[in-house]
């Protein structure tokens, strides 16, 4: 059995060390959050970059392959987000025109190996 001085240690120990644990754990969360700021802002920066490059009539700001990992990971994070409860459009309102919705949705969907009819059932099922 132990002494009541060595259990008084001990219980004052604990309550240190949970209570440094808990000060300690806001830390990531900040870092996560400059981490994700910075990445919102590098990701504003290129796509000024590839609008810019458009108006100008450049479209091969960008080399294929580095479009498609760009627009994989948009993918990915969009229904993350979406599967955690966040209510939003993966673009803005009228941001893009009828054309450049069908032509990308076509080729996701290709790319996917999914038709249409597949995507219409899956959004009977979800409701979404």
């Amino acid at each position: 059995m132990s002494s009541p001085k060595r259990t008084a240690r001990h219980a004052v120990k604990r309550a240190t060390n949970s209570a440094s644990r808990l000060r300690a754990a806001p830390q990531p969360v900040k870092q996560e959050a400059k981490a994700a700021q910075g990445a919102s802002v590098e990701a504003r920066r290129l796509a000024a970059v590839i609008e810019r490059a458009f108006a100008d009539g450049r479209f091969d700001v960008l080399a294929a392959d580095a479009l498609q990992a760009l627009t994989a990971a948009a993918c990915r994070i969009y229904t993350a987000r979406r599967e955690a409860g966040e209510d939003f459009m993966p673009v803005a309102r009228n941001s893009l025109s009828a054309t450049d919705v069908m032509v990308t949705a076509s080729g996701l969907l290709r790319a996917a190996d999914l038709s249409p009819f597949e995507l219409g059932v899956w959004q009977g099922w979800t409701g979404r």
